[in-house]
């Protein structure tokens, strides 16, 4: 079959890493924070030097003018390091949104060009805990960055200044270092593998609520909400556990660099007295080396910033699972003068493993009507998604007006094809809105037309506001539900209307006279119908016959009427 490539720019194409992608698309507000948060830890360096030479200064010279500048000069230091914190607070907060937005809009644009497929393989639920979740925790992932790169100038910062005083305080220091990066190195490798069965159990207790709030009134009927909610929880326990190993991976670190960190702090300031005794250091740079010392040992600070990255980097991976999957290609072709012929050729389409549709061969003829019946599970459904290019075979060519869909740019393709379902979805502000829905919105004549076909005119007239009613303030039986999205179809020209199961809700009377509009409302139209009902299979011009997963036969219902198999198709599916 052939393939090609959608020409509009999309950034749901770019499968790249969701973590590069943001922390390039922030990449001015994470200079930023990086410079403020280096400000801020430069300050803080300075701070303990201009505390020992204050401190000098008065214990020498009590009353002298020096002393009182040092004084203010440290006051200045702690003023500029709160308006620098309150700075980085504001910086942070405001990347991590935009970041949070930025990813949310890329795989929400990916999840529409990918198509019906991401919910067939990911759940509704865990796509919707991806999107809310996931991407709120990658999000902070650019200013974390940030944050952890100026953190790290803290320590390194303080111990150059340890060297300055004097070198044994360095050397000191630096002998424990290594004990210290093997810490972080061990918390960051169990800390990714504790998230990540953290955040994929997550997932499970969303997809299970997801199913479980869709079959509500299944659920109610049969009294098996307890049995749904201990299904929907299944994962607690396994998500408790990883919740505990995280914060047992945590803690481990904590109380490691609480045990290690006061050691190597006690033997900078030993040594610091060894040297004050000696005269090699006075009182003020022993005090500003007991904070470098503090400030050198700050593991405390980055294994928060390393678990925040950590949970960013997990929750990244998720999302880029998501955009791994590969959006629907569009070509640039346009459609030639036509009415709609529809040709499937050597379809074979399979789905978890199994082949539900077997080089399937159909022709249905520009301006017909083709009904599509068969058993349950015989692809039915499928073929339709396919005529519609809802989804694509595995194997074969499915052709409208002779051009592979494919092919047809995804505009000129959407105008052409319309869709109605069982259960449709209303999207849109207004009623009106919801019939208008579409690539290039219907006006209000072709709405209210539309409406008048699939009888759905008058109760919406009934409505509080008619058609201005908001779509969520309107109650609206499933049957209504389904005339709305008949009417959806019916207010545009289609070359090609395919109709999935859409009349299955309606009474015997409206779905005959549906029926005849669909068959004369646009006589130039392509029809291609799923029918459960005897009535509608007979009115069509051709039906075509499933069974297995191939055409058992295609004719007119009266001839295949004959066929004994054929009735029980309708005896079985109670129409």
């Amino acid at each position: 079959m052939t393939t090609a490539t959608h020409d509009r720019p999309a950034p749901a194409g770019d499968t790249a890493s969701p973590l590069r992608a943001t922390v390039r698309s922030t990449r001015g507000r994470c200079a930023a924070l990086f410079l403020t948060a280096t400000a801020s830890t430069g300050l803080g360096l300075a701070l303990p030097l201009a505390l020992g030479r204050a401190l000098d200064l008065l214990l020498a010279h009590p009353g002298d003018s020096a002393a009182l500048r040092w004084v203010l000069w440290c006051a200045a230091l702690v003023l500029l390091l709160a308006v620098l914190d309150a700075v980085e607070t504001v910086l942070s907060a405001t990347t991590t949104a935009r970041a949070t937005a930025l990813l949310r809009n890329r795989l929400t644009g990916h999840l529409l060009a990918v198509g019906p497929r991401a919910g067939e393989r990911f759940g509704s639920g865990e796509l919707v805990a991806r999107l809310v979740g996931n991407a709120a925790q990658a999000g902070t992932a650019p200013a974390s960055l940030a944050a952890l790169l100026a953190g790290i100038a803290g320590p390194v910062g303080a111990v150059v200044a340890l060297g300055l005083l004097d070198w044994w305080l360095a050397a000191v220091f630096l002998a424990g270092a290594p004990l210290l990066a093997l810490l972080l190195r061990s918390f960051t490798q169990d800390s990714a593998r504790c998230v990540a069965d953290y955040q994929e159990a997550q997932g499970r207790i969303a997809r299970g609520l997801a199913e479980a709030i869709g079959g509500a009134r299944t659920i109610a009927a049969c009294g098996t909400a307890d049995r749904e909610a201990a299904r929907v929880l299944r994962p607690l326990p396994e998500l408790t556990r990883a919740g505990h190993r995280m914060w047992h991976v945590q803690g481990r670190a904590a109380a490691r660099a609480v045990a290690l960190a006061p050691l190597l702090q006690l033997g900078v300031v030993a040594v610091a007295g060894v040297l004050l005794v000696h005269g090699r250091l006075t009182v003020g740079e022993m005090l500003a080396a007991s904070r470098y010392a503090v400030l050198a040992a700050g593991v405390g600070v980055l294994v928060g910033q390393l678990s925040g990255l950590v949970r960013a980097r997990a929750s990244a991976r998720r999302l880029g699972e998501v955009l791994a999957e590969p959006a629907t290609p569009y070509g640039n072709r346009r459609l030639p003068p036509g009415r709609g012929r529809l040709e499937l050729r050597g379809v074979t389409a399979r789905r978890g493993g199994r082949t539900l549709l077997d080089g399937v061969d159909l022709v249905v003829p520009e301006g017909g009507t083709l009904a599509v019946v068969g058993r349950s599970g015989a692809g039915k459904s499928l073929l339709a998604a396919l005529a519609a290019r809802l989804a694509d075979p595995d194997e074969g060519t499915v052709l409208l007006d002779g051009v592979p869909l494919p092919e047809l740019d995804h505009d000129e393709l959407r105008r052409a094809i319309g869709c109605a379902f069982e259960r449709p979805a209303l999207l849109g502000d207004t009623v009106a809105d919801t019939i208008g829905f579409g690539v290039r919105p219907a006006p209000p004549d072709r709405i209210r037309a539309g409406a008048a076909a699939a009888r759905a005119d008058a109760f919406v007239r009934r409505l509080p506001d008619g058609y201005a009613t908001p779509c969520r303030a309107a109650p609206l039986s499933g049957g209504e539900r389904q005339r709305l999205g008949l009417a959806r179809v019916l207010a545009r020209d289609s070359r090609l209307l395919v109709l999935d199961d859409a009349l299955s809700s309606l009474d015997t009377v409206t779905e005959h006279q549906i029926v005849d509009a669909l068959l004369h409302h646009s006589p130039g139209g392509t029809r291609v119908v799923v029918a459960h009902r005897v009535s509608t299979a007979a009115r069509a011009d051709t039906v075509a016959w499933l069974d297995g997963g191939r055409v058992r036969a295609v004719g007119t219902h009266a001839r295949l009427w004959r066929e004994r198999g054929y009735r029980e198709v309708f005896a079985d599916a109670g129409g």
